[in-house]
């Protein structure tokens, strides 16, 4: 259990840095730069480190320490509730950014921003988890580093089926997180960090339950066994496209089917039934035109299937 005590204690660390860096961001930086950047990769920080090191403590531990995925999937829960209640308000996760974006939440700048950071982050995150495993504190690390080389794809199903996985992963999650959108934070951080843990349990054996896209980009793309473009259509366009669904049936949200307004700079417009965000001005909102549910589901098809021929059309040659 030593290497494990390790791992916990690296948890505690990563945190405790990634809490130092955004009390002095939140002191040296302006809100807008805080909101948008610091404290945006920050939280990609922290939750990129803990999730690989958690990766790594499921695939060895088992057989290199003893313990099973009860012992991990209960960190897991333990970590989001920590990252729940320190994130003060980060994403960490394009979708969510996303989310807010179609919500007239955030304009397009912010959104932009919020992206960068979190690949930044998630960047660093792991630059910093594989320099840590290089020292080799525990046995886990040292046989990490001997496997890293050999590291292979976690889509283990076909892949419209991992897409579908994925998707469905990000559907409940951001169903999950708009239905408790108002709710206080004690009841809000453990029911998503419950969410999190069971969705991870349930979709770990086919797809490795990222549905965060920059996690997964920094944690699995460069791992052999699948292309690019089925990485692309996994682990990016399924939680993508299970982000859009849950505002046509969580009552807010995108509001498909009512009326909604939005705020923006003082500025208050009215949106028609089934319109959509595509605001792309930090002061007005142009762009707002309808854009029905129904033609989501066959662009997004016509996407997945263009992308799929030409994958293979690119393979066979």
């Amino acid at each position: 259990m030593a290497g494990l005590n390790v791992s916990i204690a690296f948890f505690f660390l990563v945190v405790g840095v990634c809490q130092l860096l955004r009390q002095l961001s939140k002191r040296l930086l302006s809100p807008g730069a805080y909101g948008c950047l610091a404290r945006e990769l920050a939280g990609s920080l922290q939750l990129c480190t803990s999730c690989l090191e958690l990766r790594m403590l499921l695939e060895i531990g088992l057989w290199g320490g003893g313990f099973g995925p009860d012992v991990v999937l209960t960190l897991l829960f333990l970590l989001f509730v920590v990252h729940g209640a320190s994130f003060d308000g980060a994403a960490a996760n394009p979708t969510i950014s996303l989310q807010e974006f179609l919500l007239l939440e955030s304009n397009l700048a912010a959104t932009a921003a919020k992206l960068l950071a979190q690949v930044v982050g998630m960047g660093m995150g792991w630059a910093v988890t594989k320099l840590y495993w290089s020292w080799e504190l525990t046995h886990f690390h040292l046989i990490q580093n001997l496997i890293a080389s050999e590291c292979s794809s976690s889509i283990h199903t076909s892949l419209h089926h991992a897409a579908f996985v994925e998707g469905t992963c990000s559907f409940f999650f951001h169903l999950v997180l708009l239905k408790l959108r108002q709710s206080r934070l004690m009841y809000r951080v453990p029911a998503l960090a419950a969410t999190v843990t069971f969705l991870t349990y349930t979709a770990v054996p086919f797809t490795g339950a990222f549905f965060n896209p920059a996690l997964a980009a920094a944690t699995t793309f460069h791992c052999s066994g699948s292309s690019f473009w089925d990485y692309i259509q996994v682990y990016w366009l399924g939680p993508l496209a299970g982000e859009i669904c849950p505002g046509g049936t969580g009552g807010q949200g995108l509001a498909w089917g009512a009326t909604g307004k939005a705020e923006m700079l003082g500025v208050t417009q009215t949106i028609p039934g089934k319109g959509l965000n595509l605001c792309l001005a930090s002061s007005k909102c142009p762009f707002l035109f309808p854009f029905p549910v129904t033609r989501v589901i066959p662009l997004l098809s016509t996407f997945f299937n263009a992308i799929s021929l030409w994958g293979i059309g690119k393979n066979s040659s």
